[in-house]
């Protein structure tokens, strides 16, 4: 496989300023320190890393901006932020606490024009339109706060609209395959992927270095975000790029020692 190296993402779920995981959204457990998960998946080989405070919209809040600080300082690669944006001053509070880019999920269902404004003001490559959707029979079905709220916003319009709103990257999250370790939701990013022309983040399901492989030999996503098992140990970021240039597929090498920023 040729063309542009394929990203491999690690993401920290983060509730109460520590890292959590579950399956499906619910039963969140802590795992760990964000910074020092941060840093770890780092140095291990991740293109990026994705906080995510899963906590703040079902709470009603802004996000942490302390944890964002703090993960941010320690990191050289890009950070991506998303949970509680839901304003243009939010947005500008995390890019300015060290973001590079700003995942928006429920506040853009409930208001598209903020992705507008967001890119408008700070530039598509700044904003990630965060999309958690869920099987509906033969549809996929948008998700907020966390999963806990189900729209009637068909998934993959739902991410033709967030582009042409000026999101410059889709993070898009299967909720049924959340934490369960099956895989990919195949036909969702496959289907997403044939609506949009900008970078497309699949997330949710991975349970081996296998599956990441296939997601990457099946549909031309642009990157891979894996949580669970590498909170878990089963594999690391190493392991994954590993397979992924033995089946022949780019992958940007492995950090000799950058220097923090």
């Amino acid at each position: 496989m040729s063309g542009p190296c394929r990203r491999v993402i690690a993401c920290l779920d983060v509730a109460d300023g520590r890292v959590v995981k579950g399956v499906r959204f619910a039963a969140l457990r802590r795992v760990g320190d964000p910074v020092e998960c941060a840093l770890r998946y780092q140095q291990e080989g991740a293109d990026e890393i994705v906080l995510l405070d899963v906590a703040a919209t079902p709470e009603q809040r802004g996000p942490q901006i302390r944890v964002i600080e703090r993960t941010a300082r320690a990191l050289w690669v890009p950070l991506t932020v998303g949970g509680g944006v839901r304003t243009l001053a939010d947005v500008e509070r995390l890019l300015a606490a060290g973001a590079d880019k700003v995942a928006i999920n429920s506040a853009a269902v409930i208001r598209p024009r903020l992705l507008a404004e967001a890119a408008a003001r700070f530039g598509s490559q700044c904003v990630v339109a965060s999309i958690d959707a869920r099987r509906r029979g033969e549809r996929f079905v948008v998700c907020t706060h966390a999963g806990r709220g189900v729209t009637a916003l068909e998934a993959v319009a739902w991410a033709r609209r967030c582009v042409d709103c000026g999101a410059g990257e889709i993070l898009l999250t299967s909720v049924e395959q959340d934490g369960m370790g099956t895989g990919y939701d195949l036909p969702l990013t496959a289907a997403v992927r044939a609506a949009v022309d900008v970078p497309l983040v699949a997330s949710g399901g991975a349970g081996g270095v296998d599956h990441v492989v296939e997601l990457f030999r099946r549909v031309d996503a642009d990157a891979a975000l894996l949580a669970g098992v590498l909170h878990r140990g089963e594999f690391t970021v190493a392991d994954v790029k590993a397979a992924l240039s033995a089946a022949g597929i780019p992958v940007r090498p492995l950090p000799t020692g950058e220097a923090v920023r």
